[in-house]
C-alpha cells in the first residue's frame, strides 16, 4: 500500500502557504513508514506525475475555497473531489487537475483521494500566514496523521506534542 501526502501552495501569498507548512510540520512530528512519502509540492505540476502513479492513497493539503467562513478547516472526499478540482482559486490548482487529468489518462490514479484544507483569510503577497489560519496548520497535521492511521499506516511519534 503506498500512500502520498502532497502539501501544495504558494509560501509568497500568506495563507496560501498552508499546505506546504502542514507537510514540513508532519514530517517534524512523525516518522513516515517506508511506503509513505511526503511532498512539498509547492507550485508544482506535471513534474508530480511519477510520484502519484499507481497511489493507494493521496492526501492533499491545501487551502480551499468552500464559502465557508474563513479559518474552517474541511475534508473533501469521495463524490465531491472532480467538484472542488473544477474550481479554481489560486495557478496551483490548474496544475494539480492537470496532473490527476494525466494520470487518469494513463490509468494510473490514485485509488483513493482525501483532500483536507484551510478556508484562507488573506492570499495577498506576504511570507507570513495570519494568525488564524497558522493555528490550523497542527489541525491539518493530525487530520492527515488520523487518516493515514485509519487505513493502516503506521506513524511514529517523533515528539511529545503529536498525539
Amino acid at each position: 500500500m503506498r500512500a502520498v501526502v502532497l502539501g501544495i501552495g504558494n509560501t509568497i501569498l500568506t495563507d496560501e502557504a498552508a499546505g506546504v507548512r502542514a507537510v514540513e510540520l508532519l514530517e517534524q512530528r512523525y516518522r513516515m513508514p517506508y511506503n509513505v512519502l511526503v511532498i512539498d509540492g509547492g507550485t508544482s505540476g506535471m513534474e508530480m506525475i511519477e510520484d502519484l502513479s499507481n497511489l493507494d492513497f493521496l492526501i492533499v493539503i491545501d487551502v480551499v475555497k468552500t464559502g465557508a467562513a474563513p479559518g474552517t478547516v474541511v475534508k473533501i472526499a469521495g463524490d465531491e473531489i472532480p467538484v472542488f478540482f473544477r474550481r479554481k482559486l489560486s495557478p496551483h490548482q490548474i496544475a494539480l487537475p492537470d496532473v490527476l487529468a494525466s494520470l487518469e489518462l494513463l490509468d494510473t490514479m490514485p485509488k483513493e483521494i482525501v483532500v483536507l484544507g484551510v478556508e484562507p483569510i488573506s492570499l495577498e503577497l506576504g511570507m507570513e500566514m495570519t494568525d488564524t489560519i497558522a493555528e490550523r496548520v497542527p489541525e491539518l497535521v493530525e487530520l492527515a496523521a488520523a487518516e493515514l492511521r485509519s487505513r493502516g499506516y503506521r506513524l511514529d511519534a517523533l515528539n511529545t506534542k503529536a498525539a
